[in-house]
């Protein structure tokens, strides 16, 4: 399904930072644009900054079911930071996967907001997990009753040809350790 990201700019705060930039909002079904003007309230303006498809796969649906019951269930883009051009983002995804998420904010290129999911979205997103999700059954791992401690499995390096234990304390030799 595409689904329209909406950024809006703001001024900055600081004299360091001209602009604020954050992610208002999704438009699910969205046409395609690219920083298309929405709104402008003073300073502030809304762009549809770009329309990526959000995709859902069966092996995610545990993560839509996290992400679904969290209190307000969201949506998460994933942007990255371009220089040189007039807007400074480029979207790269849309996903309901908040695993998906975290693994785009660990290595600090990408910028990653989170969107409240649209009521309608949800429902559709619900529809997915119901019908794909399969909870694991948890198998509890049973030990083996092989005693491994009833054998010596080596005494150091078997390459290396040693009469004694290799792990042996040095012996004297004329009052000296050799």
């Amino acid at each position: 399904m595409p689904v329209g990201v909406v950024l809006r700019r703001t001024p900055g705060v600081t004299r360091w930072a001209k602009w604020h930039w954050t992610c208002s909002a999704v438009l699910p079904g969205a046409a395609p644009a690219d920083w298309k003007e929405m709104r402008r309230e003073g300073e502030a303006v809304e762009y549809h900054a770009a329309t990526p498809v959000l995709e859902l796969h069966g092996a995610e649906a545990e993560a839509y079911l996290h992400g679904l019951s969290i209190a307000v269930p969201s949506l998460y883009v994933v942007m990255r930071a371009v220089h040189g051009q007039d807007f400074p983002y480029e979207v790269l995804l849309v996903t309901a996967s908040p695993y998906e998420a975290q693994d785009y904010t660990d290595s600090g290129e990408e910028v990653v907001e989170k969107v409240p999911m649209p009521a309608g979205l949800v429902a559709r997103v619900q529809e997915f997990v119901e019908e794909h999700y399969r909870e694991e059954t948890f198998v509890k791992r049973k030990r083996d009753k092989k005693r491994t401690d009833l054998t010596q499995d080596g005494i150091g390096d078997p390459r290396v040809g040693k009469a004694a234990d290799v792990y042996a304390s040095p012996a004297l030799k004329r009052g000296r350790l050799i």
